[in-house]
């Protein structure tokens, strides 16, 4: 449900999502973990954007492959300290 809500615009606050979902900020916080987790949105302060299918199949291959030559830091894709 809350990825749902995220996907629809460019971004949301944690606040809004609360709103526009019913539920309670543990639930909503919980789920932004999850989602978190598994790839699908980025917080960036207050704000969170769902990734696009690309961004989400990039940032799964950086995160469980050492040997790429890239990293992602704060949305900026950039050479790996060796």
């Amino acid at each position: 449900m809350i990825y749902h809500l995220i996907e629809k615009g460019p971004s949301m606050t944690v606040e809004e999502l609360i709103s526009a979902s019913g539920l309670g900020s543990c639930a909503v916080e919980a789920s932004l973990e999850r989602l978190e987790r598994y790839l699908l949105v980025e917080r960036t302060g207050r704000k969170v954007r769902a990734f696009s299918i690309g961004e989400a199949l990039l940032q799964s291959q950086i995160k469980y492959s050492d040997n790429l030559p890239y990293t992602i830091e704060n949305g900026v894709i950039k050479e790996r300290k060796k």
